[in-house]
C-alpha cells in the first residue's frame, strides 16, 4: 500500500511540474515568407526554446520562453541568418518576410503603417466626422479608377487600404480588380509574383475586416490558380505541385466553411486541383472519389432545393464538368465508381434520369461486367425501353457471350435513336462488335462509316477502320506488293485519330509506327512504275485512294 502511495504522488508530482513548465513557456506559431510566397527549408530557432525548419506551407510552430527575446531564421540554401526582435512584441504569432527582415501582421508590413495611425471606422462614421484626409484619399482613387487608370489610383487608393481598412468593401473588390490588371500587364516574372503576392493579401485582410471567409477564401483560390498556375505561369515541377497545394487547401477550407453555399466555380476548382495534384501523385485515389462526392452532394442539394432557379440552372451546367474531371481523373476506374453508385442507386432505382447517368459512367469506366451495371441495364430497359436502354442490354449480352440477342439490342438502339452523337456511338461499337465477333469486314467498315459521316473526328472509329484494313491485307490482291498497299490506307485512318484527340493519340501513334513497316519496297514500285507521293486507288470492295509510299 505505502508504495502504491509512493508511485501516486510521484506521478502527481511529475504531472505538476510538467504543467507548471507548460505554464511557464510559450508556443510560437507563424509563417516564413520568401518572394512573396510560403518558404520552405527555413530554420526558425528561439531564444530559450525550440527550433524547426519550415516545409513546403512556410509554418513554424516552436516552444519558447516567456523571457524569450528573439527568434532567429537561417536559410538552408545561402545559411544565412536573420534575427527578428520579440522582446517587446505581444502576442504568439509572428509571419515573417525573410527577404525584407520585417513582419508581416496580417497583410500590411509592419512599418508600413503606424499602428496609430489605423482608423478602423465604416464609411458612415468617416463621413459623419467629415474625416477630410480619408474623402480627400477616396474621391482621389476613384475617380483614376473609374478611367482605368490602375497605376494613377493605386497611390491613393493604398492610403485607404492601408489607414482605413474597414471604411468600405469596395476598396477590397476595386483593389483586386486594379492587381489582377497589373499581374495581367506585369512585364518581368518578378514583377508578376509581386503583384500576385499583394493580391492575396487583399483577399486576407478583406477577410480580416469584413469576414465571409468561406467564400473569400473560395476567391482567392480561384485567382490564386489562376495567375500561378494558369496558362501564363512558368511554374514547373515541384512548384507547380506546391502552389497547387496551396490552393488546394483554401479550397478545401472555403468548401468546409461554406457546405451548400459554396460557389460553383469553387466546385470546379476542387476536382480540377484534385486531378491534377492525383496525376503528380500527392492523393490518393480515395481522396479523388471523396471530393467528387463532395461536390455531387453539394450539386444534387442545389438543384432539389428549388428555391433559387438561377443557382439551380447553373448547377445542372456545372455538373457535368464535375462529371467529366472525374471521369478523365484517372481515379475513377469500376472499384472506385462501384463504391460511390451501389449505395446511390438502392435509393433511385426508380429514377430514369439516375440510372441513364450511372450507366453512361459505368460504360466509359469499362465497367460493363460487374453486378450492378447488369442489374441497372435490365432496370433502364423496363423503367424505360428507350434506345440508349436496348444500347446497355446489347453491351449486357456482349458480356455473356450471347451474340445474337446482342445483335438485336444493338439494332433496336440504331433505329430508335435520334440523338447523333449517340448514334454515332452505337454504329461504331456495332461495327466494333461484328468486326471482332464474325470478322465481318465490308460490314464492320460500312458500320464505321456511318459513324464516321456523323463525327468525321470519332477517333476510335477511325482506327477500327485501320484495323479493319489491316485484317483486310492478310487476303487482299494477287501478291505481296498489292498486300502491302492495304497498309498506306491503315496508316492513313491511325494518322486522322492520331490528330482527331488526344484519347486516340497513342494508341493511333503505336499502330501507325507498328504498320509503316509493311509499306511496299521502293524497288518493287519503281518496277511497276510508281513514285512516291502519287495518289494511288486501293481497288476490290476496299476502293480508296491514298498516296504512295514506301
Amino acid at each position: 500500500m505505502k508504495a502504491n502511495i509512493r508511485t501516486i504522488l510521484l506521478t502527481a508530482s511529475i504531472v505538476m511540474v510538467a504543467v507548471a513548465s507548460s505554464l511557464a513557456q510559450r508556443v510560437i506559431t507563424g509563417t516564413v515568407y520568401q518572394n512573396g510566397e510560403p518558404a520552405s527549408g527555413i530554420t526558425v530557432e528561439a531564444h530559450r526554446g525550440g527550433e524547426m525548419m519550415t516545409s513546403f506551407d512556410g509554418k513554424y510552430k516552436i516552444e519558447a520562453d516567456e523571457k524569450t527575446k528573439w527568434l532567429k531564421f537561417t536559410s538552408l540554401a545561402t545559411g544565412d541568418t536573420k534575427k527578428l526582435d520579440i522582446d517587446e512584441k505581444s502576442g504568439n504569432q509572428f509571419d515573417y518576410d525573410y527577404n525584407t527582415g520585417k513582419l508581416v501582421t496580417g497583410d500590411v508590413e509592419e512599418e508600413e503603417v503606424d499602428e496609430g495611425e489605423v482608423v478602423l471606422k465604416t464609411l458612415q462614421e468617416l463621413m459623419r466626422d467629415q474625416d477630410r484626409d480619408f474623402m480627400n484619399e477616396l474621391s482621389l482613387y476613384t475617380e483614376f479608377y473609374k478611367q482605368d487608370d490602375f497605376n494613377s489610383a493605386i497611390p491613393h487608393w493604398k492610403k485607404v487600404y492601408n489607414k482605413y481598412p474597414k471604411s468600405t468593401e469596395n476598396v477590397y473588390i476595386q483593389g483586386i480588380k486594379m492587381y489582377e490588371s497589373l499581374i495581367e500587364n506585369a512585364e518581368t516574372p518578378e514583377e508578376r509574383s509581386e503583384n500576385i503576392d499583394q493580391l492575396m493579401k487583399i483577399y486576407d485582410k478583406r477577410i480580416k475586416y469584413f469576414e465571409e471567409k468561406g467564400k473569400n477564401l473560395g476567391r482567392k483560390a480561384a485567382s490564386w490558380l489562376k495567375y500561378k498556375v494558369g496558362p501564363d505561369s512558368n511554374l514547373e515541377g515541384e512548384e507547380m505541385k506546391k502552389a497547387l497545394k496551396q490552393g488546394y487547401e483554401w479550397i478545401n477550407e472555403s468548401i468546409e466553411i461554406q457546405g451548400e453555399e459554396t460557389e460553383l466555380p469553387v466546385l470546379v476548382l476542387l476536382m480540377q486541383t484534385t486531378k491534377s495534384l492525383f496525376k503528380f501523385g500527392d492523393l490518393p485515389k480515395e481522396t479523388v472519389v471523396k471530393n467528387y462526392d463532395t461536390s455531387m452532394k453539394i450539386l444534387n442539394s442545389i438543384i432539389e432545393s428549388g428555391d433559387d432557379e438561377e443557382r439551380i440552372s447553373n448547377a445542372g451546367e456545372v455538373k457535368p464538368y464535375v462529371e467529366e474531371i472525374f471521369g478523365t481523373s484517372g481515379a475513377a476506374d469500376c472499384e472506385a465508381l462501384i463504391s460511390i453508385f451501389e449505395p446511390q442507386y438502392k435509393e433511385n432505382k426508380e429514377d430514369v434520369d439516375f440510372v441513364k447517368n450511372m450507366l453512361r459512367r459505368l460504360g466509359r469506366a469499362d465497367c460493363e461486367e460487374s453486378k450492378l451495371f447488369s442489374e441497372a441495364t435490365e432496370q433502364l430497359y423496363n423503367l424505360e425501353p428507350s434506345a440508349e436502354a436496348a444500347f446497355n442490354m446489347a453491351r449486357r449480352f456482349v458480356q455473356r457471350e450471347e451474340d445474337q440477342k446482342a445483335k438485336d439490342y444493338y439494332e433496336q438502339a440504331i433505329e430508335q435513336e435520334t440523338d447523333d452523337e449517340l448514334l454515332a456511338k452505337y454504329y461504331y461499337e456495332y461495327g466494333y462488335f461484328v468486326f471482332a465477333k464474325e470478322s465481318a469486314l465490308q460490314e464492320a467498315r460500312s458500320y464505321a462509316r456511318k459513324a464516321l459521316e456523323l463525327d468525321s473526328d470519332y477517333c476510335e472509329a477511325l482506327i477500327l477502320v485501320g484495323d479493319i484494313y489491316v485484317a483486310a491485307s492478310r487476303n487482299f490482291g494477287e501478291d505481296e506488293f498489292e498486300k502491302g498497299t492495304v497498309f498506306w490506307l491503315a496508316v492513313d485512318y491511325f494518322e486522322r485519330a492520331r490528330r482527331a484527340g488526344e484519347d486516340c493519340a497513342a494508341d493511333a501513334v503505336q499502330k501507325a509506327s507498328t504498320y509503316r513497316k509493311y509499306f511496299p519496297n521502293k524497288e518493287e514500285g519503281f518496277f511497276r512504275g510508281l513514285q512516291e507521293g502519287q495518289n494511288y486507288t486501293v481497288e476490290g470492295w476496299i476502293n480508296e485512294s491514298t498516296k504512295i509510299r514506301f
